[in-house]
């Protein structure tokens, strides 16, 4: 099979299924043509069913056809696992608080013969442009919500079986290469060992605020297995760039009064030198090792161009010293791989 040739920026899709705000239709489609514009070759977005509960999925269909796009010139990465069902709730169920204006909920469904009916509802709501980059979607969730050891080996076992499924649709030709995405990075080894992968999407983990030493021994392995990594998440689900949710929790200024003042701290630094939080942050998850692309997302068509462009920003050398010596970044990485 072709290798594919990964785009320093992959556009993420959550705000096409209404995360934190509900947009209206022709200010996603502006969105979806402005990725479209702004990319050179395959252009490639990365979608999940737990997006507004199939909503991205279906949107980003919708607005591809109405671009008239070549479904050979974009790459649709479905990240697997949710399954859209019908809302019986006020607000759905499946991560309340973040998702707006919601028509659908979504279950979590990880097995041999779940995965498959994910993917098959996926490429339904996407219409003429079927997922050809596939993965099990937060199955570092799946199996947290174990009530005892011996359901989370049973729930373990079923995400081995959902990763045989999809690797029955790639060797019929269906997927062109099968991934992982979780926030929890120690499953993603876990499952590294006993699956073969292609590519792992690490979402929340590496970022210019957290970047434990395990994980980058972690990553510079799966560099040496030519594994890609897919940086997700730089911005700590926006924490970094201004939001009140860290990781998609909110926050409180006086109960987590250490992550406002790093967040402090860091600004006045890029205020000193000149520099955007969100170049920063953006060069940093880059620069650790193994790292292919990073996954960004917009809710706004003009910043589209914006994020294309970050992976070329300039971050002085001063700037990653003086941030080691405020004790905001690790020092060893520091000096393994920012100088």
């Amino acid at each position: 099979m072709e290798k594919l040739i990964w785009p320093e920026v992959i556009f993420g899709t959550s705000g096409l299924g209404n995360l934190y705000v509900a947009l209206p239709d022709d200010m996603k489609l502006s969105i979806v043509n402005e990725c479209l514009k702004c990319s050179q070759g395959p252009v490639v977005f990365d979608s999940a069913g737990k997006y507004g509960a199939g909503l991205a999925l279906e949107v980003l269909g919708r607005s591809l056809k109405q671009l008239q796009v070549n479904p050979s010139d974009v790459l649709i990465s479905n990240k697997l696992g949710w399954l859209r069902t019908e809302l019986k709730t006020t607000e759905p169920t499946f991560e309340p608080g973040v998702w707006r204006n919601l028509e659908h909920d979504a279950v979590q469904k990880i097995s041999y013969q779940g995965i498959l009916e994910c993917y098959e509802q996926g490429n339904k709501l996407l219409g003429d442009y079927p997922a050809e980059l596939v993965s099990v979607h937060d199955p570092d969730e799946y199996l947290a919500a174990s009530k005892n050891e011996q359901e989370q080996q049973q729930r373990y076992q079923d995400v081995l079986d959902a990763y045989r499924a999809l690797h029955e649709l790639k060797k019929a030709g269906k997927v062109k290469a099968i991934g992982v995405g979780a926030k929890d990075w120690r499953i993603i080894a876990k499952i590294a060992e006993e699956v073969k992968l292609d590519w792992v999407m690490i979402a929340n983990s590496m970022t210019i605020h957290s970047h434990p030493a395990a994980l980058v021994e972690f990553m510079l392995k799966l560099k040496h297995q030519d594994i890609a990594i897919i940086n997700s998440s730089v911005f700590n689900g926006g924490f970094l760039t201004g939001s009140a949710y860290y990781n998609y929790q909110l926050k409180d200024p006086v109960k987590d009064k250490a992550l406002y003042d790093w967040r402090e701290q860091f600004y006045r630094l890029c205020f000193d030198y000149n520099i955007k939080p969100v170049a920063a942050c953006v060069i940093f998850g880059m620069k650790a090792p193994g790292v292919r692309s990073i996954a960004l997302n917009t809710t706004q068509a003009k910043r589209v161009a914006q994020n294309v462009a970050l992976p070329h920003s300039i971050i002085p050398g001063e700037f990653w010293k003086e941030m080691e010596s405020e004790g905001l970044i690790d020092p060893a990485y520091a000096s393994g791989y920012l100088e």
